[in-house]
């Protein structure tokens, strides 16, 4: 349902209000009650009601969890790689002279 901005050109009370789009404007200010409310031009607005309205749901940029599994799985095991190999520089010892 659209969100309207109705001011009343005799108080300037300024109020939104929620209201179907087939039903007719508002006429009377609530405030003076004067039939001099009218509809101001606003940008539209609008309320999203009912399950299944959620921030997430047309992101497309997050990855999904088991993605993120796979990718942590293939990093320690790069890490273990690295970790599990020895060294095979010795250090070199001096000559010694006896």
């Amino acid at each position: 349902m659209p969100i309207y901005e109705y001011r009343c050109e005799d108080c300037g009370h300024q109020a939104d209000h929620l209201q179907k789009v087939s039903e007719r404007p508002l006429s009377k200010c609530p405030a003076c009650g004067k039939k001099a409310y009218k509809k101001l031009l606003s940008a539209a607005g609008f309320q999203l009601k009912g399950s299944g309205w959620y921030a997430t749901d047309f992101k497309t940029a997050a990855k999904k969890p088991a993605e993120k599994k796979v990718e942590l799985k293939s990093e320690a095991k790069s890490e273990a790689k690295t970790e599990a190999k020895p060294e095979t520089k010795k250090a070199s010892a001096p000559a010694t002279t006896d």
